[in-house]
């Protein structure tokens, strides 16, 4: 290599990569120090044969501002044949090989990286990939990637920043900017005018001026990103506590509009601002729960299950939205329901992000919290087997009296589920006493 960049200050990488990383990670997840470990030593072992190596992208981003980095990239001079070769095969993945990316994976709970060959890109001719890539020097690969703060290296062995695209100045500055012509990086793929208003937003940075207007421009060519890629992204900006920048962000720059149009006809400005409101107010949400509380001025049903399928959702997810939406209002008289109708509520699993629904729709309007507070003390003060008690009798004990499974059937089982849950009845034998009762009425 040729050019190096400044020796980062004492801590900006070495201190922070390590701080905090003692604590093991549950079962099943990927250990921050093991990870770490693996990606050092496979830039050791690289240049231990001779080749460049360093972590690259947003390992390098987010170790430079004090977070704990997901997952570690690493670029090189090695050919995916080399690296390959290197690590062998059982413990690689050629999951990009013609791009120059080879997955190599990692002992226990360190997770993968990915070493891609330092590469130019050809032309973007679908707005989401390149037609071919060309290896090339670091200096070469920095500048065809998408924001300067994503653009730098580091070299963990001798603790050495690269930085080709002006990364640490914005970094400092807290701005996202593209590197070179923020035109052409967009055109090349169009997912980064998404990407851009993401990590404006969960970084809380500024968006560059001239990138903002890139985007502006070239937004309705958002439409040729996959719906699963634009749906990824959206999740990361929803569950993120500045998810209502993110929103905001995304309708200056025209994207708003193309992910969710039939949010932008519905609402008046008040509306629009209690909407921004209840998602701001939202504590650490699930994804269902905020694109719940984000869709809620659409009551039609049909709709919210045409946008998340059309955001290629899984049934979950789209199950737990939906639900969340159209039982939005349940608990408005909570104190006035029946028990039987108050428990069935209660006892729904997607019940707690109702709750945090509903007090984030009163928080947002200014509305009395009585009646959340009131379910609140409600499941404090009751058991769960009271909440939600195993049924005194079942189907197979209404066909064992002979009644055949219909729509009476599932009718009568209904009404003895009530009269339990009202507390009218209390032993399996008042219970058939009373289905033999219904069902001869």
């Amino acid at each position: 290599m040729n050019r190096q960049g400044a020796v980062p200050p004492v801590g900006s990488w070495s201190a922070v990569t390590r701080q905090g990383h003692r604590e093991e990670m549950r079962d099943g997840e990927i250990n921050a120090t093991s990870s770490r470990q693996f990606a050092v030593e496979i830039v050791r072992t690289l240049r231990t044969a001779g080749h460049t190596a360093l972590f690259a992208g947003g390992c390098v981003r987010d170790s430079l501002l004090g977070r704990t980095a997901k997952d570690y990239d690493v670029a090189t001079t090695a050919s995916p044949d080399a690296v390959r070769a290197l690590f062998g095969r059982k413990r690689t993945l050629a999951i990009g090989a013609s791009f120059g990316v080879i997955m190599v994976v990692g002992p226990g709970d360190a997770g993968h990286v990915e070493v891609a060959t330092f590469r130019t890109e050809g032309p973007y001719l679908d707005g989401r990939r390149p037609e071919s890539v060309a290896f090339c020097s670091p200096e070469e690969d920095a500048r065809r990637r998408d924001f300067t703060i994503n653009g730098m290296f580091f070299d963990p062995i001798e603790e050495r920043i690269f930085d080709f695209v002006g990364g640490e100045a914005d970094l400092s500055a807290k701005v996202i900017r593209a590197i070179g012509d923020p035109r052409e990086r967009v055109r090349e793929d169009k997912l980064r005018m998404l990407r851009a208003v993401r990590f404006a937003a969960t970084l809380d940075f500024s968006l560059d001026l001239v990138t903002a207007d890139a985007i502006r421009e070239l937004s309705s060519e958002l439409i040729v990103v996959s719906a699963e890629r634009i749906a990824q992204e959206l999740k990361k900006m929803l569950v993120d506590r500045h998810r209502r920048r993110a929103i905001e962000l995304a309708c200056d720059v025209k994207l708003f509009r193309i992910i969710l149009p039939e949010l932008d006809p519905v609402q008046a400005q008040d509306a629009w601002n209690e909407t921004l409101c209840r998602i701001e107010l939202l504590q650490r949400p699930s994804f269902e729960l905020a694109l719940a509380s984000l869709l809620l001025p659409i009551e039609d049903e049909a709709q919210v299950r045409g946008i998340c399928r059309r955001l290629k959702l899984s049934n979950d997810e789209l199950d737990k939205t939906v639900w969340l939406i159209v039982h939005r209002d349940d608990l408005n008289d909570a104190p006035e329901l029946t028990l039987s109708t108050l428990k069935r509520i209660l006892a729904h699993p997607y019940r707690d992000d109702l709750l945090r629904l509903h007090r984030a729709s009163c928080l947002a309007t200014s509305s009395s919290l009585a009646t959340i507070e009131f379910c609140e003390d409600y499941l404090k003060t009751t058991s769960p087997d009271v909440i939600d008690p195993t049924p005194l009798v079942t189907g197979d004990d209404l066909i064992a009296l002979g009644y055949k499974p219909g729509p009476k059937f599932k009718t009568l089982l209904e009404t003895l589920r009530d009269a339990q849950l009202n507390l009218e009845i209390a032993s399996r034998e008042q219970a058939l006493e009373l289905a033999r009762a219904e069902w001869n009425r």
